[in-house]
């Protein structure tokens, strides 16, 4: 035998199902510490028949099942199975039928572990025999662990021994001999205990002799006891006789008792199908009334819908208000601004003519001051004095005309740059207002998109259209949906009461042959007439009643001459009934059931279809007096009536319910298409709002554009005027500094 493949699923660390190939020649398990390689080891072990714990490494046998792990839980179960080539047959015998021989081993946590060789249970004690006969095993010293070759060289000659009988192939022999020993020592042990069986046996030997003459005197006394009781015995079957016949008349009673509840029972399971089939209607109208709530909380959701899209309309004219008064206000400001400006240039300006209108007074008043002042000098200081008063003069005379340059030439500069900002700011208005290009361009994107809301709305129109026109398709194919289906629930009600009614099926053994015949529909009376209660007899040998196949016989008598037998009306299997029914005749009233009354011979019945009877013996039942076999074949032939009606039902309601389903399909899609027309329209609402607000935010900004630009146009008229004047005033200045003497 040859090792081939070890296979371990669940076994410590190998949770997921592991196959290890063993080819010919060296196979090794190459891996880092706790890869695992010693696991394979102990799953060899523990497959041949370890059965110690510890030598697995483990508190307990159940440890050997995977634990779990962080990312795994832990198993319940442990497999290991060990392949052996058996090509060469050297197995046991009781193994021995295979060439591949699969040795599996399978623990259970807190149930223990079973051993299969070839998916066969069988002993641990046999497994560890095969191994054995193999010169391996669990503890065979070729399953070589950690620290084992140091223990062989160290090992004592009688620990050697068992290498050395394992290597001479006797190892097997040695384990049958103790197995045998076991067995010697238990025969031994069986044999002493058979003595003290035997001894037990002779006492009671003894004992039975005894018991035996007591039995034969008690045997002749209950000979006589039974003489007494068998009076007794009689006594009472007389009695029991008589009660039977009152038992028997009760029955007849309680059976006749029975068929009118069962009649009773049956109206009313009709009435509850009838009832049941009423509750779809119900039903329908309480789903109509769901449908009307759906479409008034669409019609709500579109109302608050509108209603938020007005306050969002009612909050942009606000903001665009609001933007209005900041734009009026802004050019108040700028108004004010201007008028402050021109303010402090008049204001500038009397500051200047005052200035000047004083400096000629104080010119005066300092020239008197100076001429009474001087008058007092000598004569020769008179001339130092002119020039003294001249030098003043034109010093004074330059003063004024160089201030007058200064502030001619700052007042340019103002104006200068005053008019540079307003060019700036014109040049800043034309880049940015939008043009008559792109006015027109808005004006037609907002053409264009009422043009688009008013395709949405007509789309929206036929979509609502095509989708009530769905709606009303749909409702149209529910109401013959929902009557078939209510055919169908009335029929099928009806069925299963009939089955209820007729009970459940029996063995074949037991069903009676009421139930195996069938009988034309109108003639159930007929033959329950005929026939009774004994149709509840089966076909079976074996019961204690049954009906047994007779053929009709030549020396039969021939009923009345017109007279149809009713064995053309009835089929039953396997013809048991042949014979009965050719005995039976149909007559089509109660008259001629009189007349041919005496006319029958013995054994011979006649029956209308209503169910009236007349035997040979002189018995007659009207059709009035129960019969249940007649209520029971007219049950069945009225349930097979409606099977036949209820596949036609099927079909019908399968049918409507495909056309229901279609125009429903259809009206959900028109729906969908509804709503996608109904979001078309808002999106195409929507686009149209949004390009009317930029159409009214460019037209505004064009009016605001032009407004300011035409104030800038004054400012810059107004300032261009003033530079000039500025300008003129300042080379008026230049020329009298020019030709003003030098002091």
């Amino acid at each position: 035998m040859k090792f081939t493949r070890l296979r371990v699923l669940g076994f410590k660390s190998f949770v997921e199902p592991t196959e290890f190939l063993i080819e010919p020649g060296l196979t090794g398990v190459v891996g880092p510490n706790g890869c695992g390689k010693s696991n394979l080891v102990e799953a060899l072990r523990w497959v041949m028949g370890e059965s110690s714990y510890r030598n697995m490494r483990a508190s307990g046998m159940d440890d050997v099942i995977f634990s779990g792990s962080g990312n795994r839980p832990a198993r319940n179960t442990a497999e290991v199975t060990l392949v052996v080539d058996n090509a060469d047959r050297t197995a046991p015998a009781a193994v021995n039928d295979a060439d591949i021989l699969e040795i599996t081993r399978r623990i259970e946590r807190e149930a223990g572990s079973v051993y299969k060789v070839n998916g066969r249970d069988t002993r641990a004690r046999d497994v560890q025999l095969l191994f054995a006969d193999a010169s391996t095993g669990a503890h065979s010293p070729a399953m070589v662990g950690q620290g084992k070759v140091g223990e062989l060289i160290a090992a004592k000659p009688q620990n050697r021994r068992a290498l050395l009988e394992e290597a001479a192939g006797i190892s097997g022999l040695h384990n049958r001999r103790h197995e045998a020993e076991l067995r010697l020592s238990a025969a031994e042990q069986n044999l002493a205990r058979l003595d003290d069986v035997i001894g037990e046996i002779d006492s009671q030997l003894e004992t039975l002799r005894r018991q035996a003459r007591q039995a034969v005197r008690y045997r002749n006394l209950s000979g006589q006891i039974r003489q007494a009781e068998a009076t007794v015995l009689h006594l009472r079957w007389v009695a029991a006789n008589e009660a039977l016949r009152e038992a028997e008349a009760a029955l007849a009673e309680a059976k006749a008792l029975a068929g009118q509840r069962a009649d009773a029972q049956g109206t009313a399971a009709k009435d509850q199908a009838v009832a049941a089939a009423a509750l779809p209607a119900l039903r329908d109208a309480a789903a109509s009334a769901v449908a009307a709530l759906q479409r008034l909380v669409h019609a709500r959701e579109a109302l608050d819908s509108e209603e938020a899209r007005v306050g969002e309309r009612l909050r942009d004219l606000d903001r665009r208000l609001a933007q209005l008064g900041e734009d009026i206000a802004r050019e108040e400001r700028m108004i004010a601004d201007n008028a402050t400006i021109l303010a402090r240039l008049d204001e500038e300006e009397r500051g200047i003519a005052a200035a000047n209108a004083s400096m000629g007074e104080r010119q005066a008043e300092a020239a008197s001051r100076r001429a009474a002042g001087e008058s007092s000098l000598a004569e020769s200081e008179k001339a130092l004095s002119d020039l003294t008063a001249r030098l003043a003069q034109v010093t004074a005379e330059r003063s004024q005309t160089e201030r007058a340059v200064r502030d001619a030439e700052q007042r340019v500069a103002r104006l200068d740059d005053e008019r540079r900002k307003v060019e700036d700011e014109l040049g800043r208005l034309a880049a940015g207002v939008a043009g008559p290009e792109r006015i027109a361009e808005l004006a037609a994107g907002v053409a264009s998109a009422e043009a688009s809301v008013r395709a949405a709305e007509a789309e929206t129109v036929s979509a609502e259209e095509r989708s009530k026109l769905a709606r009303d398709q749909a409702s149209a194919g529910r109401e013959p949906f929902i009557e078939a289906e209510r055919a169908l629930n009335r029929i099928e009600a009806e069925a299963a009461a009939l089955v209820k009614l007729l009970g459940a099926p029996r063995g074949a053994g037991e069903i009676p042959l009421l139930d195996q015949v069938r009988v034309a529909s109108g003639y159930e009376a007929a033959l329950g007439a005929a026939c009774g209660d004994e149709l509840d007899a089966p076909v079976d040998a074996e019961a204690a009643a049954y009906w047994h196949r007779v053929d009709p016989h030549a020396d039969d008598a021939a009923l009345p001459e017109g007279v149809e037998p009713l064995s053309g009306r009835v089929a039953a299997p396997p013809a048991v009934l042949v014979r009965r029914l050719a005995q039976c005749g149909l007559v089509p009233d109660r008259e001629a059931g009189a007349r041919l009354q005496p006319q029958l011979r013995p054994g011979q019945r006649l029956v209308t279809r209503q169910g009236d009877l007349w035997r040979w013996d002189g018995y007659v039942a009207t059709a009035e007096s129960p019969k249940p076999a007649a209520v029971r074949l007219a049950n069945r032939n009225r349930l097979a009536e409606l099977e036949d009606e209820a596949v036609a039902a099927r079909a019908l309601t399968a049918e409507r319910r495909g056309l229901l389903e279609a125009a429903v399909a259809g009206a959900r899609a028109a729906e969908e298409a509804e709503r996608t027309r109904r979001d078309d329209g808002r999106r195409s609402q929507k686009a149209l709002e949004v390009a009317r607000e930029a159409l009214a935010a460019a037209e505004r900004e064009v009016a605001r554009v032009a407004a300011r630009r035409s104030a800038l146009d004054e400012a810059r008229a107004r300032v261009a005027a003033s530079l000039a004047e500025a300008a003129a005033g300042r080379d008026t200045a230049t020329a009298a500094l020019a030709a003003a003497p030098h002091p």
